[in-house]
Formats: structure tokens, C-alpha cells, sequence
């Protein structure tokens, strides 16, 4: 029996999804790669024996169901851009084939009248041929912003499809997001009993969500054939390959054994400090290159342990300890702040300390201030104000 279109292609969705995320040069890549272009085969061949667009229908004509079906070239371009490829010439044949699907997932869409006129205006132009910088940066903003809105579109409507309360994880790439538009099924089940009835809301809501998805691929497809049209003209000014020798050719072959039979062996060099043969002819000249290092094994693995390190000084301490030894050389104010205005100065508190009358303290501290003020007034004596302003003198 054959397995069901929702479930073929979901199948070759999930294969593509998953090769997306790993590297194209893996074996496991190309095996997912080459999965789903299988089932994308088979998928596009059915889509075609059983007639489901013809040109003589409008888009009001293809059922909801039936819509999702129109992503399939896209898919399939999609995937072959990521197939593996060892010369030029066969990435040429492969760009080819690419910008050949892409052109009829574009037709199709032009043939149903899927894509506004503005935006397929807009989309339709490519920045690469406009000379002036300001209007190819002006192309690519609108149509950014087109992409944008979209994208803000899909995003709503597929909010409100699958519920506030939906615990279905959000799309990562466009394979999720077509994915998402499938009918949920299981192989082995006819297609009628897969797909429940749905009413007439979620099948508006469906349809809307399908057609603002072909709408921003429609967008994606412009710029890959850009893309892909400015690869294959580099492919095609590249300089072509040399040719191979081929190891069959007889001549060839009766080349080398002749080659070989008077070709003399040249002598394996022996001596020298690596045993690769002396440095220097008896001239003094080198025989060839070499690197002079330390004799020394503490010396080697010394440089051998700076070759991978920071490029700038590391700290030799740490703030605390910076701080501990300033403040050992007395390079360090303390005090002053908002708790230091309510302290008395110097002088005042000598003042207060002179005021104790009666012990050997107070009267320490009164000769102590009695002998600052006759020092200050003996200095205001000898140096008058402004005695030492010579910078205003006429």
C-alpha cells in the first residue's frame, strides 16, 4: 500500500530539518539529504499523477489540504543546494537544476495569484544589478520589512491556530513551519482516516497561515536565484582544473620505468645533529634551513610553556594586596567623608585639650598650643600678607 502524501512528506521534512542542522560535508548529512530527495521523487510524482493544480483552476479551487503540496519544489530546491558535490562541473549541473525547481515553485504561485502584485513587484527586483548605493540599500530595507510583516503574520495566525495554551514547540526553520501545515497521521492508515474533520473556522485559519507562508517563500526563492545566478557566474569565469594524468596511459608509463631505469639514486644525508644530514658545507654555508635553540632541556621547556599565553601582563596581586602595601608607605588617605564633618580639626582640639585644667595633660596640651600660636604669629611677622605674589607686579 502506498504510504500517504501527508505522511511522505512530513517524512522528507523531518530528513531535511535534521540535515539543516549539521555539518554538509558528514556522512550522516548526506545520508538524511539523500532521504529526502527519495521521498521528494516520489512525493512530486504522485502530486502529478493525481492532477491535484491545473492551470485551469483558481486559487479558490484547490482545496486547504491540498495547498500545502505547492511547497514541495521549494523543499526540493532547498535540499539539493545542500547535496554534496566533489568538481565544478557537477556544481554547475546541480545550480542548474536548483534555479529549475525554484522557477516552478514561482510559476505556481504566479498561476494561482498567490502573491500580491506589490510585493511581487518588489521582491521580483534584485539588488545587485543597481549601481547607485543608496537605492540598492533602499531595495533591501523594503524588502526586509516585507519579510518582516510576514513573518510577524505567521507568527500571529499560527498563535491563535494552535491556542494560547498549545504545548506544540515553536518552528525553527521553514521545514517546521510547512511541517506544521500537514495533517497530523500515521503510516499504515488510509488518508481519509487520518485527517480529521475540521470546521470551517480552523480551515480558514489553515489556509490563511498556508498562503502567508508560500507568500514569504515566494520572497526566499527571489533571493536564492540571485544568489544562486551570481555563484554559477563565478563557476563559470573560474579557470578550469588541470587535466588528470591518467595512470592507464601507456606512454606515460613507458616514461617513468625509462625515467627510473638511468635516474640515479640521490644519497640519504646522515650525520648532523637531528640525523637529517649536516647544516653546513665545510664553506661555512647552509645546506639548508634550521632553528637555533637553548641547550639547555629548562631552557626549551621554558620557551616550549610561553608558547600559548596571553598576550598582555597578567596581575602579579590582587587589589587588596595592592591596597595593604600602599597604605604600609603612607600612600593612603583615611578619613574625610560625611562622618568626618562632625569631627574637630587639629586646632580645635588642641583648644579643647588646653581647657582641662588641673592635670599634667592640660597643661601639656597648653604649652603645646601657647607655642603654636607664637610660632604662627612670629611667622606672620616675618612673611606680610601677600609678601610672595610676584606674578602682578607692574
Amino acid at each position: 500500500m502506498d504510504v500517504p502524501l501527508p505522511v511522505l512528506f512530513r517524512r522528507a521534512l523531518e530528513s531535511a530539518g535534521k540535515a539543516s542542522n549539521l555539518p554538509t560535508v558528514q556522512d550522516q548529512t548526506q545520508e538524511l539529504i539523500q532521504s529526502a530527495l527519495s521521498d521528494l521523487r516520489v512525493l512530486s510524482s504522485r502530486v502529478n499523477a493525481l492532477s491535484l493544480f491545473s492551470s485551469n483552476e483558481s486559487l479558490e479551487d484547490i482545496a486547504t489540504k491540498d495547498l500545502v503540496y505547492l511547497f514541495v519544489p521549494f523543499v526540493w530546491a532547498e535540499v539539493q543546494n545542500r547535496a554534496r558535490t566533489v568538481d565544478r562541473d557537477e556544481r554547475m549541473d546541480i545550480i542548474q537544476r536548483i534555479r529549475s525547481l525554484y522557477r516552478i515553485f514561482l510559476t505556481s504561485l504566479d498561476t494561482y495569484h498567490v502573491v500580491p502584485e506589490t510585493e511581487k513587484a518588489l521582491f521580483e527586483q534584485h539588488a545587485a544589478p543597481i549601481n547607485d548605493p543608496a537605492k540598492r540599500r533602499e531595495l533591501k530595507i523594503k524588502q526586509y520589512k516585507q519579510e518582516k510583516e510576514l513573518k510577524t503574520r505567521i507568527e500571529t495566525v499560527r498563535k491563535r491556530r494552535n491556542g494560547p495554551t498549545s504545548s506544540i514547540p515553536e518552528p525553527t526553520s521553514d521545514f517546521d513551519h510547512i511541517a506544521s501545515l500537514l495533517p497530523s497521521g500515521t503510516v499504515g492508515k488510509p488518508q481519509d482516516e487520518d485527517e480529521d474533520e475540521e470546521d470551517s473556522d480552523t480551515d480558514d485559519i489553515l489556509r490563511e497561515a498556508t498562503l502567508l507562508l508560500l507568500r514569504l517563500l515566494y520572497a526566499q526563492s527571489q533571493a536564492q536565484l540571485e544568489s544562486l545566478g551570481q555563484e554559477l557566474q563565478l563557476l563559470q569565469s573560474a579557470p578550469p582544473p588541470p587535466p588528470r594524468q591518467s595512470s592507464d596511459d601507456p606512454r606515460q608509463a613507458k616514461a617513468r620505468e625509462s625515467d627510473s631505469m638511468w635516474k640515479l639514486d640521490a644519497p640519504t644525508p646522515r650525520g648532523g645533529p637531528d640525523g637529517k644530514g649536516p647544516l653546513l658545507d665545510p664553506s661555512g654555508k647552509p645546506l639548508r634551513p634550521f632553528t637555533i635553540l637553548p641547550g639547555g632541556s629548562t631552557d626549551r621547556q621554558r620557551l616550549q610553556a610561553q608558547v600559548f599565553q596571553p598576550d598582555h601582563r597578567l596581575p602579579t596581586m590582587t587589589i587588596d594586596e595592592y591596597l595593604e602595601i600602599e597604605n604600609q608607605r603612607g600612600n593612603v588617605i583615611s578619613g574625610g567623608g560625611p562622618q568626618s564633618e562632625s569631627q574637630p580639626t587639629t586646632s580645635e582640639q588642641l583648644a579643647l585639650d588646653s581647657e582641662m585644667d588641673g592635670t599634667a595633660f592640660g597643661r601639656e596640651r597648653e604649652e603645646a598650643k601657647r607655642q603654636k600660636d607664637e610660632n604662627w604669629a612670629r611667622y606672620t611677622d616675618e612673611n606680610p600678607k601677600g609678601a610672595g605674589n610676584t606674578m602682578n607686579r607692574g
